[in-house]
């Protein structure tokens, strides 16, 4: 099995600058670096990971909190996290929650007991205030979910303009009665969706259904349970807006079950940007959000704290949306009479 001194031999060059280049330390040229690559390389020499993550006191592992891996939203989230994190020779690990208020701090506790190196929350079932203390131990990023008033670095999207756009185009083909249909527990970002909303509706003055706000929406079967509540108890309702493009697509193909006809009847607006959005006959309009823009900065700080510890960044990082417009909305121009 070859050994430190078999790279520096074969390379020609001291243990020393091997040993730099392994820990990735500076003040190695370039072309050194590609020497010793290319010798390790030749040799086979995989450095002992262990012991060097033991001399750095750093596992150089992360953990992403979020409720569910299956929805393709965290899916598409996590990706991006983990190529970015590879790029700094990090690892990511995923710890799904399920919107569990014991199962979040008990994965907080992997930062207070070293087994990584810093924490980002993609999502937030817990007051600030029990989270916080765990500072002590090790930076945390807040990506996706937020909150008013934490004090660590905040990547997300403006949820409640993205509503409100969405809600006005709504209105603008025509409906006039919109329920709006949430989906997981109360969180600032629930509650900023919910504002867009219902701010949209007071600029234009038309009603909505208080009850249809369905508590935990959040895939194609409870998108099926929703068109079935319209259905039995609110047929008049001609627009909705959900928290999801599964639920969308639950909407829409429960109601092509019972010859609603979707967008006239029935017009439907998801959140995501799923593949979902695009199989569904019709297509599902739908509110993009920025993912890997996203997922790169929250990486990004966070490792950058890691790396320099003291500096302060700024506490938000504002990322604007795209609302795609596609069949589930593209309704008839009304008649003017």
């Amino acid at each position: 099995m070859a050994t430190i001194e078999d790279v520096a031999k074969l390379a020609g060059l001291s243990r020393t600058t091997v040993s730099r280049v392994i820990n990735d330390q500076p003040y190695v040229t370039e072309e050194k670096r590609q020497r010793i690559i290319q010798a390790m390389h030749d040799l086979g020499y995989v450095p002992n990971s262990s012991a060097r993550r033991l001399r750095s006191q750093r596992t150089e592992t992360i953990a992403v909190l979020l409720p569910r891996i299956t929805n393709p939203f965290f899916g598409n989230l996590i990706e991006s996290m983990e190529e970015k994190a590879s790029e700094w020779g990090y690892q990511v690990i995923v710890c799904q929650t399920h919107d569990s208020k014991k199962k979040e701090m008990d994965y907080l506790q992997l930062l207070k007991t070293k087994q990584v190196d810093g924490v980002i929350m993609a999502s937030i079932i817990n007051n600030w205030e029990d989270v916080e203390p765990y500072l002590e131990s090790g930076p945390i990023v807040v990506c996706n979910e937020y909150m008013e008033g934490t004090p660590v670095p905040t990547v997300h999207m403006d949820h409640k303009k993205a509503s409100y756009e969405a809600t006005k185009h709504l209105m603008e083909q025509g409906c006039n009665h919109i329920a709006y249909v949430s989906g997981g527990p109360d969180s600032h970002l629930t509650s900023e969706r919910r504002k867009g909303f219902e701010e949209a509706l007071k600029d234009k003055g038309t009603s909505k259904i208080e009850d249809l706000n369905i508590d935990w929406a959040l895939d194609v079967k409870d998108g099926q349970k929703v068109f079935h509540f319209i259905k039995e108890n609110h047929p008049y309702i001609d627009g909705v807006f959900t928290g999801s493009d599964e639920v969308a697509a639950g909407i829409i193909y429960e109601a092509s079950q019972y010859d609603w006809e979707i967008p006239h009847d029935l017009a439907v607006v998801g959140f995501d940007n799923q593949m979902i959005s695009l199989l569904m006959v019709p297509s599902v309009t739908t509110v993009e959000q920025p993912v890997k823009q996203m997922a790169n900065k929250a990486v990004e700080i966070l490792l950058q704290q890691l790396l320099h510890p003291g500096t302060h960044y700024p506490r938000e990082y504002v990322y604007d949306h795209e609302l795609l417009i596609r069949n589930s909305t593209k309704r008839r121009k009304l008649s003017v009479h």
